[in-house]
């Protein structure tokens, strides 16, 4: 996946806003899938849903996508702490991560949605409604796998 100097140029502009934010960068502070850090993974997602757009003509709004997939892990906790009540992360940290973003940058509610719906299927009603939530959604899982399979601790 390799982006164009004015590809970079674009998501870089749509995503400044939220890796300069001292919240956002402190997912830096928590391990998502083997070693990559929760922003890291987020990032990630965020320039794999960008590409997926582009490459695939979908035409989902670039500006929500891009804020969607860099917050959709806003949780700011380390999962991995099962003695700290994250026993069903799975389950609950995309609301978590939703309900945080709406709080601290006031997003819209087609992102909000597909925060919420990013996990998918494993919260089986929260299927997403948007091509926001689509792309995320499968952005995520390639992502997840990728890191789980290639960088392992």
């Amino acid at each position: 996946m390799k982006f164009t100097a004015k590809e970079r140029k674009a998501f870089c502009c749509l995503a400044k806003k939220y890796l300069q934010d001292e919240r956002v960068r402190s997912m830096n502070d928590y391990i998502q899938h083997g070693s990559i850090t929760t922003l890291k993974h987020c990032i990630m997602v965020a320039e794999t849903s960008f590409w997926l757009n582009r490459r695939l003509h979908l035409g989902a709004n670039e500006k929500s996508l891009v804020t969607a997939a860099l917050l959709h892990d806003f949780y700011l906790y380390d999962w991995h702490e099962k003695s700290a009540g994250h026993k069903l992360h799975g389950f609950t940290h995309a609301k978590k991560a939703a309900e945080n973003a709406r709080r601290y940058f006031h997003i819209s509610r087609r992102e909000y949605k597909a925060i919420c719906s990013h996990m998918w299927p494993l919260n089986l009603t929260k299927v997403p409604l948007s091509r926001i939530g689509w792309i995320l959604c499968v952005a995520d899982k390639y992502c997840a796998m990728k890191e789980t399979v290639f960088h392992r601790r």
